[in-house]
């Protein structure tokens, strides 16, 4: 039984769909805070909230392989979280434990959630419980919540930024599929997990002009301003200094990693940035 947590997630549900493709619906389950968000995924359902350790020894009963997919929080809080999942997977009898982590993990980095990764590694290593870190990509979804109103104003304005492998969902998701469902098991951590270029937003806002036949403007905002910005469009506080670090992260190189590991666990080419805002630009028509 592989049994995946977030499973009514972005990536999550995706994983699900994906791994339905390559093994028996009877031996697949997911872990989701709640049943009743979770539909008709064909699949064995439970209950199971990182907040909650016997939710989780319920959800996970059975498992010969669990992956915990990284929540949606950062600082201790988080880590925590990821720690009560490992437990219960060890604690289940899982052969294997996956995490989704980041290919910009770092103890020192400068975007809050990569910490929170190196420290689930590092306690995830120390489990003697075989395992499996999945080092993926930034998400390319993210690109089209930092356009704003470029669409409309012709300019895109952000903090000064550095080149990111953006990596979409759909590909990491079949990446995870394929490793489940496989012989192919990495022990500890994956090569990066990326697509194979790195782009700043100086490029996207070139491809957006390519695509929309008018010019988008690349405009670098001041880094507090662009805060007060946010602030002042209701983005608590915190949440907005967190995504500032995003920016200065990837000012230092800390996401411009590229590997040609995830396009051979494909067998096909990585989704560009093209497809990602040709999907954007077509669902803001």
């Amino acid at each position: 039984m592989i049994v995946i947590t977030g499973g009514t997630g972005k990536l999550g549900s995706r994983i699900v769909e994906r791994l339905r493709e390559r093994v028996p619906a009877e031996q697949v389950a997911v872990s989701v805070r709640d049943v009743d968000r979770a539909g008709d995924l064909g699949v064995r359902v439970r209950r199971g909230d990182f907040g909650d350790p016997q939710s989780l020894a319920e959800a996970f009963e059975g498992a010969t392989q669990v992956l915990i997919v990284s929540a949606n929080e950062t600082g201790g809080k988080a880590v925590q979280s990821h720690v009560t999942a490992i437990e219960a997977a060890r604690d289940a009898g899982a052969e294997r434990i996956l995490y989704t982590s980041h290919q910009g993990a770092a103890e020192d980095s400068l975007f809050a959630p990569m910490p929170d990764h190196v420290a689930t590694e590092a306690y995830l290593a120390k489990t003697g419980t075989p395992f499996t870190v999945l080092r993926n990509g930034f998400y390319a979804s993210t690109v089209p919540q930092l356009l704003g109103a470029a669409l409309e104003t012709g300019e895109l304005i952000a903090p000064a930024d550095g080149p990111v492998s953006w990596t979409a969902h759909a590909d990491l998701a079949e990446a995870a599929a394929i490793i489940l469902a496989s012989d192919r098991s990495f022990e500890g951590p994956t090569p990066p997990l990326t697509a194979p270029v790195a782009l700043d937003l100086t490029d996207v806002a070139r491809i957006l002009s390519e695509l929309t036949g008018r010019t988008i403007r690349r405009v670098v905002a001041d880094d507090e301003e662009w805060v007060q910005s946010l602030t002042g469009h209701g983005v608590p506080a915190p949440q907005a200094r967190m995504l500032l670090g995003m920016f200065h992260a990837s000012r230092r190189g800390e996401f411009a990693t590229v590997d040609p590991e995830l396009e051979r666990l494909l067998g096909h080419p990585a989704t560009s940035m093209r497809s990602v805002l040709e999907e954007a630009i077509a669902g803001s028509a």
